[in-house]
């Protein structure tokens, strides 16, 4: 596999992620459905994995990048697993709408699945981590670029709603408002 095939493998599974995590956050505005601290746990993996392929856009393929997506995507997916565990036994219910018969903590243990699937899949070719043929910082790549600047964009916007939904303490479970922005209104 080449350095320039490699950085678009790693482009679309960056797009890739950041389609989950805009899923999920306008799930979050347009049905009113705050995440819970194990949904924003499964979050902040898969923007983990994010910082991953980031690094392999910006620097080029390193396997030092693919652990830390390997890492986060163990991270997230074992959090996904618990969630879908405390929802298992018959009678305690579910958290959130089900998109396609299933809920986000399942499709996320999918996700994370398929993430360790496709890192360890990206492992097995060494000439994408020849150097002299490396461009630094993007390649020029339109589609690493936007990539990129998509998956900031999304971790900043999901940073900035967990702050207004937690405040500075612990997020309430279940949230069942934005605690930030009541307790200003609070305070005026």
């Amino acid at each position: 596999m080449t350095p320039e095939l490699s950085r678009t493998l790693n482009a679309l599974g960056m797009l890739s992620v950041s389609l989950v995590l805009l899923l999920a956050y306008i799930y979050q505005l347009t049905l009113g459905e705050l995440p819970c601290p194990l949904c924003l746990l499964q979050r902040v993996g898969f923007v983990a994995v994010g910082v991953g392929l980031g690094l392999n856009l910006l620097y080029g393929a390193r396997p030092q990048h693919y652990a830390i997506m390997l890492l986060a995507a163990l991270f997230g997916g074992s959090v996904a697993v618990r969630q879908i565990l405390l929802h298992i036994v018959p009678g305690t219910g579910h958290y959130g709408s089900p998109v396609l018969g299933l809920h986000y903590y399942t499709w996320a243990a999918i996700c994370f699945f398929l993430i360790l699937l496709g890192t360890a899949f990206m492992l097995l070719f060494d000439r994408q981590y020849d150097t002299d043929t490396q461009e630094p910082r993007f390649g020029g790549s339109v589609l690493a670029k936007s990539a990129f600047f998509v998956m900031l964009g999304l971790a900043t916007l999901n940073a900035i709603s967990t702050l207004l939904e937690c405040g500075p303490g612990i997020c309430a479970d279940p949230p069942t408002s934005y605690k930030l922005i009541d307790e200003l209104r609070t305070n005026d």
